[in-house]
């Protein structure tokens, strides 16, 4: 476990989280290489063993050019790569098969992890690779443990509060959330520029939480320019992701391909749409967060704005609950960031999305969304959402 420092205040980041990054490949692999230089091509990750020994077992991988065998044998992963020898496991021979040390942070100066007999084992720094920040990937395994609690707490805790209270918590926690968003996207567009960084945003989003690791892939792979002229075959992309998909549990209308395909059909009616979202800065601006929501929206024209965003930017390719998901944890925040305008009015009275129904149930058990002055909204329930994060111990 590494305590690391965050935007607002220390994170916990757990071994196992980063176990559970390489299984599901959520890092550049294209950009891959050894500390020593080699490419290292993964072909699979291996199997996940939760008991003893190496951390994946019957991975198979290249090392260098793609003309070299390919080789067969476990990976260990670790935070730090000094802990290869804090573990002892040059002694242990249930590690003598273990081809690949991943580990997060770069080791030292000449170190080097040596199995038994001394033999020179390759390392694999993630860190540099990942799609994402630290903070975002300890937030989200937070979010989903807290999805398996239950929410007796929430009548001792916060139903004691007046009407007036609970709506000052969750809009004070709703804007930590907001900040942290314009934050990560602020270092999305400065690292892939305004184009790009919506591009992989979008992708990301239509991933969903089980499959956005393989739509970032893609999105780095085919840029923006490779869907607009037409080039592209969403059946042929899904299939070069092969088993990387997760589709256990995942309803038809956001299966990869469905949402590859949407995603192809959005793109060629918008080839501009980055730059048309860019337009709509000034009409999205607003930090008004007072009032019930139903009279916000009707007083700022949110269901029109909500018909422009998808005539004008999307190309009536999204709707429904994605496309409010893209909304507010995509277009808005982006939009904050790239323009230095203030967004937070329209992403807190929006409409929820796909929002887990926990949070919204919650909520309603509150009796703050009452479905007519206060309807479900995406703000709300981030509010509740950072209220509890803010209380769990991994944050």
């Amino acid at each position: 476990m590494a305590e690391l420092q965050g935007l607002y205040g220390a994170f916990s980041f757990a071994e196992k989280l980063l176990q559970k990054i390489w299984w599901r490949g959520d890092f550049d692999r294209t950009a891959a290489r050894a500390t020593d230089g080699r490419r290292v091509r993964l072909v699979h990750a291996g199997k996940w063993n939760l008991l003893g020994g190496p951390d994946f077992t019957g991975a198979r991988l290249r090392l260098g050019d793609d003309a070299n065998p390919e080789i067969h044998g476990d990976v260990e992963v670790h935070l730090h790569a000094e802990d290869w020898n804090v573990h002892d496991h040059a002694r242990d021979p249930a590690y003598d098969r273990v081809v690949l040390h991943v580990v997060l942070f770069p080791p030292g100066d000449g170190q080097v992890t040596r199995g038994v007999g001394g033999g020179e084992i390759p390392t694999l720094v993630l860190l540099p690779l990942l799609h994402r920040s630290l903070e975002e990937f300890a937030a989200d395994e937070a979010v989903e443990s807290l999805a398996r609690r239950l929410l007796a707490r929430l009548p001792a805790e916060l139903g004691t509060l007046s009407a007036v209270e609970l709506e000052a918590l969750l809009r004070r926690e709703a804007l930590a959330r907001w900040r942290q968003k314009v934050h990560f996207s602020r270092i999305r567009v400065e690292r892939l520029g305004w184009t790009e960084a919506c591009h992989h945003a979008a992708l990301e989003i239509l991933g969903y939480r089980f499959n956005r690791a393989p739509m970032l892939r893609i999105a780095g792979r085919w840029p923006l320019a490779s869907w607009t002229d037409g080039i592209i075959d969403p059946d042929e992309i899904a299939v070069a992701e092969g088993d990387s998909w997760s589709v256990q549990g995942v309803r038809p209308a956001n299966q990869p391909r469905a949402r590859l395909r949407q995603y192809a059909g959005w793109a060629g009616a918008r080839p501009d749409w980055p730059d048309r979202l860019l337009a709509l800065g000034d009409v999205v601006a607003d930090t008004d967060l007072a009032g019930e929501t139903r009279v916000w929206r009707r007083l700022h024209g949110c269901a029109k704005l909500r018909e422009r965003v998808a005539d004008e930017v999307c190309g009536g390719a999204l709707g429904g609950t994605r496309l409010d998901n893209v909304v507010c944890d995509g277009m808005l925040p982006l939009l904050a960031a790239r323009r230095g305008v203030e967004t937070s009015g329209n992403w807190y009275h929006w409409y929820a999305g796909d929002l887990p129904a926990w949070l919204t149930s919650g909520l309603r058990q509150l009796g703050y969304f009452d479905g007519r002055n206060f309807p479900v909204c995406h703000g709300a329930a981030q509010g509740l959402l950072g209220w509890f994060l803010a209380r769990e111990p991994t944050r």
